[in-house]
């Protein structure tokens, strides 16, 4: 027996901007071990209780979150088990017999479905439970579109979603013109599906031109953010772990943060300066997930850039989460994916007032270096330790030097004061000056390419 929901809400406490009422879908591919009595169960979908859900219940309440992130109100979960997918529904056909009675009990408008499908498949089921039917790639994809505000985000969204389209092309696209097909109204010898692919390519190809743009202006911040030398921190991580809460409480910024999946997805750059290194620049970007759609990254590259160049990362874990080291591998693979899994990173573990007895630290290696910060950044527990841990990081790369500096070379001077800390300066007689600074390596041996610059060690070098 099914009971009609309640209210729907989000993680939030907001109401969803839709009505649409979904069934899930949610097959587990003997992930365990299960008695065959058990293989297949139809439970109520809007139940609270996580116990509820089978033993695989933490995945299965991501997808109902995402469900309602899009706006759709579960009514009805079918989940499962099978060996391997079925090449015509991927439930099988008792199982999607048994969707088709859902909906009409149910009175649903689409079928969700956790997990990829191949064009085919969707087709095949669209047909049998005359319904709309969603995967779980363009599920985030809807997600992402409703979420995206940027120029450059809508575009990243729109070619994720039209690369995706483009394997389940079936006549229809033709909405970006008049032509609709018929006698005098296609090219020579061409059908209907090819003339939607031909518009469909075209625009792919007009919007690959456009974020190339983007991309090139991109680079150019960046370049000049090198030729600054100031680094570049990056947060990462599992979505709804907290990053753009813990980018606003260390940069003092406005950025818009929800307890919800995806809730930011344009990267915000701003400027943090640390006690004893100086001014950084920390990036918040958009949150992972378990199976994040391969057309999504591939669109998001020139945003997922910001990572990838980064020269440490803050990877950002919801430390409440039971499952937080599954999260930890998805996010990793994600970056192996984009090529940032070589970046440093310093793991930090968020949402610690949550936790019973768990206060904020900071966790060494054996070489006294943090790779581990436990803090809340809600309630500002632990800040302070995060920022001693970035100072630790980049002032590890600081040197103390004594540097010479000829009278006639007064750019050179002004320059060391931009890029470090001059601690003391001395007027030789011949009018040279000996400077005492503290700057990063990576200054130091950028000057001495450019200008020839030495350390005077005990001030005795000529």
């Amino acid at each position: 027996m099914f009971e009609r929901p309640g209210t729907l809400e989000d993680a939030s406490g907001q109401r969803a901007p839709s009505s649409e009422r979904a069934i899930l879908v949610h097959v587990d591919f003997f992930s365990r071990s299960v008695a065959p009595s058990q293989a297949m169960s139809v439970s109520n979908g809007v139940s609270s209780s996580a116990t509820a859900l089978r033993a695989d219940d933490e995945a299965l309440a991501e997808f109902r979150e995402l469900a309602i992130s899009a706006g759709a109100a579960p009514v009805a979960v079918v989940s499962g088990t099978r060996r391997k997918p079925d090449p015509k529904y991927f439930i099988g056909t008792g199982k999607a017999e048994e969707v088709l009675a859902l909906i009409a009990h149910e009175q649903a408008d689409l079928v969700l479905v956790d997990a990829p499908l191949a064009p085919s498949q969707e087709r095949n089921l669209e047909r049998l439970l005359k319904c709309r039917v969603l995967d779980r790639t363009g599920l985030i994809l809807d997600i992402f579109a409703q979420r995206a505000t940027s120029h450059e985000g809508r575009l990243q969204v729109e070619l994720a979603q039209l690369r995706h389209l483009s394997t389940r092309l079936v006549r229809g696209w033709t909405h970006l013109e008049r032509q609709k097909g018929g006698i005098g109204l296609r090219g020579p010898g061409e059908t209907q599906l090819e003339t939607d692919r031909r518009l469909l390519a075209a625009r792919i190809k007009q919007l690959n031109k456009r974020l190339d743009k983007v991309q090139n202006q991109r680079e150019q911040s960046r370049r000049s953010r090198r030729k600054a030398e100031v680094p570049t921190v990056s947060l990462v991580g599992y979505t709804n772990a907290g990053k753009s809460t813990l980018f606003n409480r260390l940069t003092e910024s406005g950025v818009y943060a929800a307890d919800q999946l995806f809730a930011t997805l344009d990267p915000t750059l701003r400027r943090l300066a640390l006690p004893d290194t100086g001014a950084v620049i920390l990036a918040d970007t958009v949150g992972f997930i378990r199976n994040l759609p391969h057309d999504l990254v591939a669109a998001f590259r020139s945003t997922l850039e910001e990572t990838r160049q980064a020269d440490l990362l803050l990877h950002v874990v919801d430390a409440g989460n039971e499952n937080y080291s599954q999260q930890i591998e998805q996010v990793n693979a994600v970056l192996k994916e984009i090529g940032a899994d070589k970046v440093p990173q310093i793991e930090v573990f968020n949402k610690v007032d949550l936790l019973t007895d768990c206060p904020a630290r900071l966790d060494r290696d054996e070489k006294g270096l943090v790779y581990r910060a436990w803090c809340s950044a809600q309630t500002g527990e632990g800040m302070e330790l995060l920022q001693s841990a970035l100072d630790q990081r980049f002032s590890a790369d600081q040197l103390h030097e004594w540097i010479r500096v000829p009278a006639a070379n007064g750019r050179l001077r002004a320059r060391l004061f931009d890029l470090g800390k001059v601690l003391r300066e001395q007027v030789e007689e011949n009018g040279d000056l000996l400077l005492e600074v503290e700057l990063a390596r990576r200054d130091f041996e950028n000057l001495q390419k450019t200008e020839g610059v030495r350390a005077a060690g005990d001030r005795s070098v000529s």
